[in-house]
């Protein structure tokens, strides 16, 4: 009788402690031992030489828009996209599901979508807009991350921006729920005027939609929020911080003892807005791409320790809502989920030398930290769950259309060397994705916060 359910062997296991070559076993899903030349026998073996294994991503910020938009991607491609990337969970944004996930109603529609088609584990950010503070309860009650809420508008319809009042009150009671609040941090009254200025003298280019959403846009959302925060007690993160004193902002209030942290996307870290004056709407997002200049302050940040994890932000449409002759009209939104790992070990190994096992805390381990995940996710360690990636870090390639998996296969590192190869992703020890194959089965769980 076989001692394990599987073992892997021979492989380089990283972790965000270190490097070290070994083995592991599996039972029942879960890591039961981690040994060089590991003895025993299993069920099934994965030979892993030539391999690095590094700990299953969790991919803390996208959108799949699932229920009602999944036209624009939806759970059965997009997880299987992010399978094909080592991610092996993934927190979904309350927009832009129609309807958004701004209660309980809509939250266990989303929730019967992702259990039938999402191929990883998943949890799910609530929605904080304006007249939903009352709906707060009921979305922790069901296992929210926390509430999302956007400073600045959002871009649909039916997710509203939060005002001063919505966002001090909505602070307040996830601070009483013990969730934490999620914003997009951009001045809605800056940005909303340059743009109308901008359109109404027929500025409607690459161009004049960067000038409309400048830096100073996102810094005075950040000092807003962080102000409400220490007034409330709420635990507060900053998405898709784009500039390195949007950073500087949020260490400083860790310093004064306010509870905060930010994240951001490896297109801040790889593209600047030059890139999205030559290759136009696929590389347009919010908080935009920013110069040279401040792309070099954030990798400051980030080898200085002070961003705590980097995240997709990937927000597809189909390709008719990315062509329009007034760029303000573009949708705004990045595909990348699919090559969130690879782009850090391509531009954070070679060209930034960032340590593999940085990339393990920004992509795993302090994701499942900070935002208090059940027991097992995020590290490689006896009795975590088995959630694996192996790869071959001495392959190169180029990223192709027909290589990604993505609904609408367009993305702006298309054309990008990207270091290293996924061979295979494992949940609970499941291969969910193998040289390009996917599993058959859906084994996926809801990801809740501890309590």
């Amino acid at each position: 009788m076989s001692l394990y359910d599987l073992i892997l062997r021979n492989g380089t296991l990283v972790t965000a402690e270190g490097i070290n070559q070994t083995d592991l076993a599996v039972v029942d899903g879960q890591i039961a031992a981690i040994a060089a030349e590991l003895e025993g026998t299993a069920s099934a073996e994965i030979d892993a030489q030539g391999m690095h294994i590094f700990p299953g991503v969790i991919d803390a910020h996208l959108h799949f828009n699932d229920p009602g938009r999944a036209h624009w991607e939806g759970f059965t491609t997009g997880t299987r996209a992010l399978a094909a990337g080592g991610t092996t969970a993934f927190f979904d944004m309350p927009l832009n599901a129609s309807p958004p996930t701004l209660n309980g109603t809509s939250f266990d529609l989303k929730l019967k979508e992702a259990q039938a088609h999402s191929l990883v584990d998943f949890g799910f950010w609530g929605g904080l807009v304006p007249g939903n503070v009352d709906s707060l309860e009921e979305l922790a009650e069901r296992g929210v991350i926390g509430f999302k809420a956007f400073m600045s508008n959002s871009g649909i319809e039916d997710f509203a921006s939060v005002d001063d009042v919505t966002l001090y009150e909505g602070m307040q009671r996830a601070a009483q729920l013990g969730r934490m609040v999620a914003l997009h941090a951009e001045s809605d009254q800056i940005t909303s005027i340059l743009a109308r200025r901008a359109r109404e003298q027929g500025k409607t280019g690459i161009r004049d939609y960067l000038d409309s959403r400048p830096v100073v846009a996102e810094l005075e959302a950040i000092e807003r929020a962080l102000l409400f925060a220490q007034d409330t007690g709420c635990k507060l993160h900053i998405v898709h911080v784009s500039s390195g004193r949007g950073v500087a902002l949020v260490v400083e209030a860790r310093a004064k003892g306010i509870d905060v942290s930010c994240e951001t996307c490896p297109h801040y870290l790889v593209l600047t807005e030059e890139d999205v004056e030559r290759m136009g709407a696929v590389a347009k997002c919010a908080p935009p791409l920013r110069p040279q200049a401040v792309q070099d302050e954030l990798w400051q940040q980030l080898h200085a320790g002070n961003i705590l994890m980097v995240t997709s932000d990937h927000s597809p449409a189909p390709a008719e809502m990315k062509t329009s002759p007034d760029f303000f009209q573009v949708w705004g939104g990045i595909s990348g989920c699919q090559s969130l790992l690879q782009l850090l070990l391509t531009d954070g190994y070679y060209k930034r030398q960032l340590p593999l096992q940085t990339i393990v805390s920004l992509t795993s381990a302090s994701i499942a930290e900070r935002f208090a995940l059940e027991p097992g996710k995020g590290s490689v360690a006896i009795g975590a769950d088995a959630n694996l990636v192996l790869i071959d870090l001495q392959e190169s390639s180029v990223l192709h259309n027909e290589d990604l998996y993505y609904r609408h296969p367009h993305s702006p590192y298309v054309g990008k060397t990207m270091r290293g190869r996924i061979h295979r992703t494992l949940l609970r020890g499941n291969t969910i994705f193998l040289d390009g194959q996917f599993a058959s089965e859906v084994r996926s769980t809801l990801i809740k916060p501890k309590m």
